[in-house]
């Protein structure tokens, strides 16, 4: 599988807004063209190695979704389409099709808004410890991996270095205001179980993922990029075994590797090596097939 991976992005006659854990987002004035590179993280942690073929995983199922949901919430994409870019911006082509979009430029949330259908990750160790997650009681007797009772709003802070931190709604509250982390907590919810119900017909549990908002003309949209393998844990539906880990679509393959090298979490990170990377793709790739019904290819 050769495809040259991009780490980073250097248009020098554009400003560059911010450089994120995987996008570089370039400044257009009321606009923002949004980059996703090959870059992954893990532990808050950019790694030295790309993973081909994942901005175009990133932002094909990104713009796939936005469609999708477009009932529940409006969201910041323009248009993905480089032939409907600014002319300055098509001398760039190379570098942009496929991996970028065109959005609006929007007030960001600084929070994150996590959604949980089923108990893993932290809050399963959370669980084992208090039996909660992010503070919210849960019954007895529940397993790894187990469907939750009811669907759980976990919302964390937004950092684009270092650790984000699990807060609660009255939190989300003191950052945007009652009715507005109501709202917030309402779409996001209503969004992760639109989107479960149709992965499951795909072969694809979406057992958590995590949303960003801004508001743009005074209304809440959704933001930044939506239900992918980078914020989403996508397991195989059919090898749900409930009680133990599920194999993953996910970059959580590259966390059990990470994890199993006794590496302390902190900069710099290892590399990764050859094999690592090539399974890696496939699964990116592989779930973009399943949930879009398409194949990844440049255009």
């Amino acid at each position: 599988m050769n495809r040259d991976v991009l780490l980073s992005t250097d248009f020098k006659d554009l400003k560059l807004y911010k450089r994120g854990k995987v996008r570089d987002v370039y400044d257009l004035g009321d606009k923002l063209l949004i980059v996703s590179t090959d870059r992954i993280s893990c532990f808050d942690v950019v790694l030295p190695s790309g993973i081909p073929y994942k901005g175009s995983v990133l932002t094909k199922l990104s713009c796939f979704w936005f469609d999708f949901i477009k009932d529940i919430t409006p969201h910041h994409l323009i248009t993905s389409d480089i032939n409907n870019y600014p002319q300055e911006l098509q001398k760039y082509k190379a570098v942009l099709l496929g991996r970028s979009m065109l959005v609006k430029k929007t007030r960001p949330f600084t929070l994150e808004c996590v959604v949980r259908g089923y108990l893993s990750g932290s809050g399963w160790k959370e669980y084992q410890e208090k039996q909660s997650v992010c503070g919210i009681k849960l019954p007895t007797g529940l397993l790894e991996s187990d469907k939750l009772p009811e669907v759980l709003f976990t919302p964390s802070t937004k950092a684009d270095t270092g650790h984000d931190l699990n807060v609660n709604q009255k939190y989300v509250e003191g950052v945007a205001g009652k009715d507005t982390a109501q709202k917030l907590k309402q779409i996001s919810i209503d969004i992760y179980k639109k989107a479960s119900d149709y992965a499951i017909t795909r072969g694809i549990i979406i057992a958590d993922t995590k949303f960003e908002f801004g508001i743009y003309d005074n209304k809440i949209i959704l933001i930044d990029e939506v239900l992918t393998p980078d914020s989403s844990r996508f397991w195989p539906a059919d090898q749900y075994r409930r009680g133990e880990p599920q194999p993953s679509f996910d970059k959580q393959f590259v966390r059990d590797y990470l994890e199993s090298l006794g590496w302390n979490k902190t900069p710099p990170a290892p590399k990764l090596p050859e094999e690592i990377i090539e399974k890696t793709t496939g699964k990116y790739i592989e779930a973009h097939r399943k949930l879009t019904g398409k194949e990844i290819n440049d255009t």
